[in-house]
This record gives structure tokens, C-alpha cells and sequence, in this order.
């Protein structure tokens, strides 16, 4: 497996002037840096991408849907312009030298309706996704969708309903990105859920249950990681959690409290807690 570090842990904002942490990031152990994009983040693709190559780091991509493109909308401009945000992602992502984006990429964040999600919000999205995959696919990218806890989206909340999301859509690049944090909340047993939707998973987000420190709070690690090394996961563990977030990024994430002393602590008790826990079961 690979380790690696969302580059939110210390801001959304990433640009040429980001190299000193990539710098410690390498100096520390991961093998690569996960990056949120927007229309304008990274700033600078080419100085991005020259440092991180320089370092040696690999890299994935995350994004999320803004409100005005979210592609279960009942607005068929809204859902145009998130297919157009999307196809914008997956270039970047490739412009970066990286080969996966991740997220709750089939509706816009923090849009709720106060009912169930409908059999016509489905299709739009599994359409959206269609039209964004076969993009993808012609700059060699998979798409990772990953279900979100109830309070940050209604549309898409267990493995179970990804792993339908994911038959509908029917590509060979759409896969799940599952994030420790939404499964310790939505999931009964998050490492048998993860059992159960082994085909489809893609990616891994490392993240406690609090959303602070791997390793300093309740979520079954050791049940997590094993059923990764029974059906033979070689992808990426990325930590995504936050210590001290943006105001945004705080309202996004519901965060109201510090939950690491700095984002360098966060990043570095947590890899150092799961290159332990893999040793000790033998990972690799």
C-alpha cells in the first residue's frame, strides 16, 4: 500500500510556494500528496506538478460539487455546468501528473432538499457520471465516489448505495472512495461493509472517528486494514483530516474545535501510527 496526505490537513489553497511541505512530507515517509482542486487551486499546475516531480512525490486529486453544479439538480443547467466542473477536474488531475480524483463527486456539498433522495435524482447522476467517466477515460483517470455521513449529503451515505451508484454507471474507471470517518458514522461495522463492496473499492481515506489524529480515538483499525490485506488492496491510505481548517473548510466540515496541535503533528503522528499498525499485521 501506499501512504499518502491530504494537502487540506494544512490548506485548500496549494501553489508553487507549497514546495517546503511537500518537502517535509517526503522527508517524513509519504509516498505521495493527495490535492483539492477548484477552477483555481492548484494556482500554479506546472510549478505544482515540477516540485512534486522534483521530490519524487505521486500524487491524487479531490474535489467536491459547488452548489451550482451539483448533477442531481432538477435544474438541467445546474447539472451541465457540474459535468463541465468535472471535465475541468479531470484535466487538471492529468495536467498534474496524477491518474485518480476522489470525492463526493455526484452532488453539490452541503445541498439539502429535507427528503429522501428520488429514483430521478439517481438517474441523473449516474448520467452525469456516465458523460464524466468516458471524458476520464480519454485522459487516463478514475473516478473515486465517496459517500458522505448524513449531516453533509442525503444522496449518497453508505458502501452499500456506492456500490449501486457504481454498477449503474457501468465504467471501468468509476470506482468507491471509502473515508473511515463517514463509514465509523454510517456504517453498523465499517470493515465488514468494506468486505462487501471489494470489487468496486478504488481508493482509502485515513481519517479517526473525531477527524482528528489516526490512531487517538475508536475506529476499528486493525478490522480496517485486514480486510484490505484479505482482498488484496494495493492503493493508497491518504490521511484527510484537519487540524486547524479555513473558515470554508471549517463550515464545511462542521469543525469548531482544533483537533491536532498543527497540521505537521496530525500528518506525522498519523502516518507513523499506520506504518506501525501495517507492520505489526504484516502489511505492506
Amino acid at each position: 500500500m501506499k501512504f499518502g496526505v491530504n494537502t487540506m490537513v494544512w490548506t485548500t489553497q496549494v501553489g508553487k510556494g507549497q514546495e517546503p511541505l511537500f518537502s517535509r512530507l517526503r522527508e517524513w515517509g509519504f509516498d505521495g500528496v493527495e490535492l483539492f482542486l477548484s477552477p483555481g487551486e492548484p494556482a500554479d499546475l506546472p510549478a505544482v506538478r515540477a516540485s512534486l516531480d522534483r521530490l519524487q512525490l505521486q500524487r491524487t486529486t479531490c474535489s467536491v460539487l459547488p452548489r451550482d453544479a451539483n448533477l442531481i439538480s432538477q435544474d438541467p443547467a445546474t447539472r451541465a455546468h457540474g459535468v463541465e466542473f468535472l471535465h475541468l477536474c479531470v484535466d487538471r488531475t492529468a495536467d498534474l501528473g496524477a491518474d485518480l480524483i476522489c470525492g463526493p463527486l455526484y452532488a453539490g456539498l452541503g445541498v439539502m432538499t429535507g427528503r429522501r433522495r428520488t429514483a430521478e435524482e439517481w438517474k441523473w447522476a449516474v448520467a452525469g457520471l456516465q458523460a464524466v467517466a468516458a471524458h476520464a477515460q480519454s485522459r487516463h483517470v478514475t473516478l473515486c465516489l465517496e459517500p458522505l455521513n448524513r449531516f453533509e449529503t442525503y444522496f449518497l451515505n453508505t458502501l452499500e448505495d456506492a456500490a449501486r451508484l457504481v454498477e449503474d454507471v457501468g465504467a471501468p474507471n468509476v470506482k468507491i472512495h471509502f473515508d473511515t470517518f463517514h463509514a465509523n458514522i454510517e456504517e453498523q461495522h465499517p470493515a465488514q461493509a468494506l468486505r462487501l463492496v471489494a470489487n468496486y473499492l478504488g481508493h482509502v481515506h485515513i481519517s479517526e472517528n473525531d477527524r482528528g489524529i489516526p490512531g487517538t480515538g475508536h475506529n476499528d483499525w486493525e478490522g480496517i486494514l485486514k480486510v484490505l490485506q484479505e482482498i488484496n488492496y494495493t492503493g493508497w491510505l491518504t490521511i484527510e483530516s484537519f487540524a486547524q481548517p479555513e473558515p470554508g473548510l471549517a463550515a464545511a466540515a462542521a469543525i469548531w474545535r482544533d483537533l491536532a496541535p498543527s497540521g505537521d503533528a496530525l500528518a506525522l503522528q498519523g502516518l507513523e501510527f499506520m506504518k506501525r499498525l501495517t507492520h505489526k499485521l504484516g502489511i505492506r
